[in-house]
């Protein structure tokens, strides 16, 4: 992640005024801006297969699915973030007074980055189990095959799968769902 913008802390009402009226997207982690960085042509590419593999294994259930774009609150942790991919059981819970801010994602998947894996393997996983819906978790490595599948199990346990094979079948338990990783890494072409 890069700096936060300015050293100064910013309420989250500023943050939304300044995040509403910017070109470029920004995290907001309790009273701190922190700007997203762009990612990888490759990153982007696992993120639209993720949520076209998502659209059409969950067309006709009660899901949406988000890219990029959709800004999440984690009101316990005072955090405005934007998944990869997320999904949401229907009905849309939005933050009070909002149309542009979800609250329950029941699924999210990041695409790791060289910038972010540490975070999203730590603070930003923990604030994302603080969410009552939330109970299962992809991290895609965008430089290697390697999916990390973590799975709520009970209150405060989480199963970790590894996954590095092309012939793998993912199989997501939230929505009965079965992602294979060869087409979750199409198009991705590796430096060997």
């Amino acid at each position: 992640m890069t700096q936060a913008l300015e050293k100064r802390i910013y309420t989250s009402e500023e943050y939304l005024e300044l995040e509403i009226a910017s070109e470029t997207r920004s995290e907001y982690r309790n009273g701190a801006i922190i700007p997203l960085t762009g990612g990888t042509p490759d990153h982007n590419e696992l993120a639209i297969n993720l949520a076209a593999l998502l659209k059409s294994a969950l067309r006709g259930k009660p899901y949406r699915i988000f890219a990029t774009d959709q800004r999440l609150w984690i009101s316990e942790r005072n955090l405005y973030t934007y998944p990869d991919v997320m999904v949401i059981k229907k009905p849309l819970q939005l933050q009070t007074g909002r149309t542009d801010t979800v609250m329950n994602p029941c699924f999210i998947a990041e695409i790791l980055s060289k910038s972010t894996q540490d975070y999203d393997h730590g603070e930003k996983f923990s604030a994302y189990r603080t969410i009552e819906s939330f109970c299962e978790y992809l991290l895609i490595d965008q430089y290697n095959i390697h999916v990390e599948h973590y799975v709520k199990t009970a209150a405060n346990q989480w199963l970790l799968s590894e996954y590095s094979d092309t012939g793998t079948i993912l199989s997501l338990r939230t929505f009965d769902a079965q992602i294979p990783i060869i087409d979750l890494y199409e198009n991705i072409e590796f430096n060997s």
